[in-house]
């Protein structure tokens, strides 16, 4: 457990986030992360954020050491996507009773889990995850997974990463650590080249990445390793060997971007593809970075004849949809990497953004945010579901991108609603995924729909006429009065 809290407050310290570096030193070692609140921690905690990084190695048994409610159901985790193994879609626990925790068998079954797992499915490695109780009971998981390692003849990584210990977020971090410690650098490529990279921080949702990735191989950038997404076990363990690397996503992985720096020299920014300028400028920097290590310049012209190609396709297929998109507003709530890089994205085709949530977003996020909308009345730092509401059924937007957890809020408000979060089922990154997410947009925007379900119900039409027949009886026989003196005159009224 003091090994543990080490390595906690070793994470807290991160000297590549300008916010905690700007703190004296008793304050930066507390890190951002909040303590969670007991009983609060579902969907949350340091566990889970450890296990989305994690997961998504496509080769790999990820081995629960909890009762059974701890690892839930892991399928389509986050909505990553394979191009081979589907290994870590299985859930393997090793579904402690109370009886293992009275008895101490809690070690015992870890180890008997792992040979099973090795004698039934061979993966190339084994992910143990300890939880909150057996964190607290005191199994000594680095103990058994060193010694199943020795017994077996293949890794065993202890990711110690049990729920109490902290937010999803310091999961995350926590689950670059257990990488740098017992995966990364422990396997030599025989075919290192001038011109390989690591993509940190990206989870290939909805195999978004597989429309980034062409891009790099016709320029002759190799994808060591992209971690987690779509990625392998081997592809991990050399990952060391990689030139530069881009970070995605700096809330999760930050620590091991810069620790693979100082190790390794690996050179990393951080940048964006979701956008045509965003997915651009990516490139561009990637190979810059790539030359400075020693590629060849000729990559550099290659890149800006490929980028002004794919920008004529991607531009030639969005002008059918700027005329039925333009001026457009759309509501974000969302936070991370997209709470400013698909703001950018939309806005470059004329979609008008009246707000972006930074709840999740970094100290850079929200800079990057002010310098592209150049209005801070946009950016929402906490938007709870009543507002969001209020915003929505006052048409304030035409369309709320979110995910699932708010969806209902636009449904309820009557307004299109688009999930750009974990869950999604389109792929939006990429020159591609820019022209895949502006159609979604001009679908949802557009179904008919959505004109049906704001006329009133015939119920309610129904009610309304008869509420209004007393009334409307009244004016007629007030009109019929009106048209029989209409004409009349004035000793006319006199004889009556």
């Amino acid at each position: 457990m003091s090994l543990l809290r080490a390595e906690i407050q070793d994470v807290f310290n991160e000297p590549a986030c300008e916010k905690n570096g700007g703190k004296d030193a008793k304050a930066r070692k507390k890190g951002c992360s909040k303590p969670l609140t007991p009983g609060a921690a579902a969907g949350g905690c340091a566990f889970d954020g450890a296990k989305i990084v994690l997961q998504p190695i496509t080769d790999v048994a990820h081995l629960v050491h909890a009762p059974l409610a701890c690892e839930g159901n892991s399928w389509d985790n986050r909505g990553a996507a394979s191009s081979g193994s589907t290994l870590w879609r299985t859930s393997f626990t090793t579904d402690l009773t109370e009886l293992d925790v009275v008895m101490g068998q809690g070690e015992r079954k870890l180890f008997e889990a792992i040979r099973e797992i090795k004698e039934a499915y061979g993966p190339p490695a084994i992910f143990v995850y300890p939880t909150c109780v057996t964190a607290l009971i005191g199994d000594d998981i680095e103990a058994v997974c060193k010694r199943a390692a020795e017994k077996f003849g293949l890794p065993v990584v202890p990711v110690n990463a049990p729920g109490f210990v902290g937010s999803k977020n310091l999961g995350n971090k926590l689950a670059g650590e257990a990488l740098l410690e017992h995966v990364i650098g422990t396997v030599e490529p025989d075919d290192a080249g001038p011109c390989d990279i690591n993509i940190l921080g990206e989870f290939n949702l909805s195999g978004e990445f597989w429309l980034v990735k062409p891009l790099l191989d016709r320029l002759g950038i190799r994808v060591r390793a992209c971690i987690p997404g779509d990625a392998r076990y081997f592809d991990i363990a050399c990952a060391h060997r990689a030139r530069a690397a881009m970070m995605v996503c700096s809330t999760a992985l930050i620590n091991l971007a810069r620790k693979m720096e100082q190790r390794w020299d690996i050179p990393f920014f951080e940048g964006s593809f979701y956008g045509i300028t965003d997915t651009s400028e990516a490139l561009r920097q990637i190979s810059q970075l790539l030359v400075k290590k020693g590629a060849d310049p000729e990559i550099l012209g290659r890149t800006e004849a490929l980028i002004a190609e794919e920008e004529a396709i991607a531009w030639k297929k969005l002008a059918a949809y700027q005329p039925r998109l333009e001026g457009k507003r759309v509501l974000l709530n969302t936070g991370g990497v997209k709470s400013w890089s698909v703001v950018h994205a939309l806005m470059e085709i004329g979609i008008e953004i009246v707000g972006t949530s930074v709840k999740k977003s970094t100290v850079e996020d929200k800079e990057r945010i002010k310098q592209i909308l150049k209005d801070d009345n946009h950016i929402l730092e906490q938007v709870a579901p009543r507002e969001l509401y209020a915003m929505l059924s006052e048409n304030k937007a035409d369309i709320m991108l979110s995910g699932g957890r708010t969806q209902f809020v636009a449904l309820k408000a009557k307004t299109p609603w688009l999930d750009i979060n974990q869950e999604r089922q389109h792929p939006y990154a990429g020159y591609d995924g820019m022209v895949e997410l502006v159609r979604q947009i001009d679908l949802a925007i557009h179904n008919p729909i959505w004109r049906q379900v704001r006329e009133p119900a015939p119920w309610d039409c129904q009610r309304a006429v008869r509420e209004e027949l007393p009334r409307m009886k009244s004016e007629i026989a007030t009109l019929h009065v009106v048209q029989e003196f209409a004409g009349t005159t004035a000793d006319d009224f006199g004889e009556r």
